[in-house]
């Protein structure tokens, strides 16, 4: 016989899981033991949202289970945005929260996560694939398969279960469980529908999002791009599924959106085949309908928003991206690569995926900090990039020169969520260089997560933009209403100070030589290290489109 916590913990190791984030409490302390005791490392992070955000990167870049565990009552509450994020990135991600005693519900409780208090089951519903409270230990087996299996098949994504604290340490027979990681991958039954259609297409586009990062079908998408020679442009979710320097790369389009992307839309299309995006407003961001393809493929496991975002005739293609793109190209296989080809104007197809850099002779411009440091950085480097101007600046100006190395979400888009995710990427590849693109407002609000990096020894590169403002929102409000309101802070944050009070090597920088010397130095050592780059207040991001 072995306890529920001891089965947990015995699980975790066997799937590869060697972190899990959290904070202690005495509903969760028998989990923890458990996990102490057969080797895994349990990562006391400074705010329960952050140790979800931690076990989203983990999960991401691990390919295995992320875990985070909080306890009962706000424990489990201030994990929810971080729940909300990882299905926006589908993460299979585990959220463990306590519940005080299970043989005391219906009775006054502190902390009660039960349907009497904080219910926390039903709190996770709307953002996780599963949620349930095992009451008993019995239920105890069946439970976690299913949020096990909702959390690996199909749209992978975060599940929660509620542990009670008697339940943790009760005893059942033991069993065993494997990841379903090989379970089979639904492919449509109209893939034959798409052939003439692409024969028959003059100007075509591939539109990719975030989809193809969450099905790692970087490969096909290159392999479908190049025997069809389609033009590639990526949602910003879609950023870093196509390298930026491949000549059928048009770069970014919505907000951060490149000139390159938005001119070959101008001169008209005539089919438009989008993987993996709903289409969202910021996917679509400047997309006039004299832009309208005349036929649309869209490809994507979920089918709730296929043919919604424009009134454009849509072939559903429902199911992995990656199985369908591989199967349609097989059936394809005795084909020719198809001779296409596009122009631009000489002054845009000259530009860099960025484009002019504005100069200013009294701050460094966001743009400019961008590219200074993609110029120093392995080409394999792993970026999270924020929810920010910082990101669409990033999204515009820095070059993917390796597909799947670039992660931002334009779905959900917690603020501060990057940080998290970068120090939980970093614990899963300790081989890898990751960086983490950020501002000073998502660094108000979880930049205690570079505290953690410290604790443990994740030499984390954090690159903050600092302009002393949340500068998406003031910008936005300027351009759409003529002024800004609660958007400037009256007593901005000194990150250098910041993060140097936490024990991180920290470097501030105002010229674009001053980055690429800071980038240098945080690369030759181990150590977890924040740059801090001061920007000009007053340059516009490239997000206007949204609001035009």
């Amino acid at each position: 016989m072995m306890t529920v916590a001891s089965i947990v913990a015995a699980h975790l190791k066997k799937w590869g899981v060697t972190h899990a984030f959290g904070i202690p409490g005495k509903p969760i302390v028998p989990l923890l033991i458990e996990m102490e005791e057969q080797g895994l490392s349990f990562v006391l992070t400074r705010h329960e949202a952050e140790a979800g955000f931690c076990a989203g990167g983990y999960a991401l870049k691990k390919n295995t289970l992320g875990v985070a565990v909080g306890t009962s009552g706000p424990g489990g509450t201030n994990m929810l945005t971080a729940a909300g994020q990882a299905k926006a990135f589908n993460s299979p991600t585990l959220f463990i929260t306590g519940h005080p005693s299970v043989n005391g519900s219906g009775k006054a409780l502190g902390q009660d996560s039960s349907f009497f208090g904080t219910d926390l089951v039903k709190m996770f519903e709307p953002v996780t694939l599963f949620s349930a409270s095992v009451e008993r230990s019995e239920q105890f087996p069946l439970y976690f398969r299913h949020a096990i299996e909702k959390a690996f098949t199909g749209k992978r994504g975060p599940v929660h279960l509620s542990l009670p604290f008697e339940v943790l340490l009760e005893e059942i027979s033991p069993f065993e469980l494997e990841l379903p990681a090989d379970s089979p991958h639904m492919q449509s039954s109209n893939l034959e529908a798409i052939l003439p259609i692409l024969g028959k297409a003059k100007k075509p586009v591939l539109c990719i999002g975030k989809g193809v990062h969450a099905s790692r079908a970087y490969e096909e998408i290159w392999s479908f791009a190049e025997r069809w020679q389609l033009p590639v442009m990526t949602t910003p979710g879609g950023k870093g599924a196509f390298v930026t320097t491949h000549p059928l790369s048009l770069g970014s389009f919505g907000l951060g959106g490149n000139e390159r992307a938005h001119a070959y839309l101008e001169g008209g299309i005539d089919l438009m085949i989008v993987v993996g995006t709903k289409l969202s407003d910021m996917s679509l961001a400047g997309f006039k309908p004299h832009m309208y393809p005349e036929q649309i493929i869209q490809f994507d496991y979920d089918p709730t928003f296929i043919g919604k975002s424009l009134p454009v005739p849509t072939l559903a293609i429902v199911g992995d991206i990656k199985t369908n793109i591989r199967a349609l190209m097989e059936l394809d296989s005795a084909s020719q690569q198809v001779a296409r080809e596009y122009e631009l104007p000489a002054s845009v197809a000259a530009t860099i995926e960025g484009g002019a850099v504005p100069e200013n002779a009294v701050y460094l411009s966001a743009a400019e900090a961008l590219q200074a440091l993609r110029s120093q950085l392995p080409q394999d480097a792993i970026l999270f990039s924020d929810d920010g101007s910082h990101s669409f600046y990033a999204i515009k100006h820095f070059d993917i020169l390796e597909p799947g190395t670039f992660h931002f979400d334009d779905v959900f888009g917690a603020m501060g969520n990057a940080i998290g995710y970068a120090v939980g990427a970093q614990l899963a590849l300790p081989e890898r260089r990751v960086v983490c693109v950020t501002g000073d407002g998502c660094m108000f609000m979880h930049g205690t997560a570079v505290s953690t990096a410290v604790n443990e020894q994740a030499p984390v590169l954090f690159f903050v933009l600092n302009n002393q403002r949340l500068d998406m929102v003031e910008k936005g409000m300027k351009h759409w209403l003529g002024k800004s309101v609660g958007a400037i802070y009256e007593h901005g944050l000194n990150v250098t100070g910041f993060a140097e009070s936490m024990g991180a090597s920290a470097i501030c920088c105002r010229t674009a030589a001053e980055v690429e010397s800071a980038v240098k130095q945080a690369l030759s050592n181990k150590e977890t290290t924040v740059i801090e780059v001061i920007v000009d207040p007053d340059e516009v991001p490239p997000i206007l489109n949204r609001v035009e």
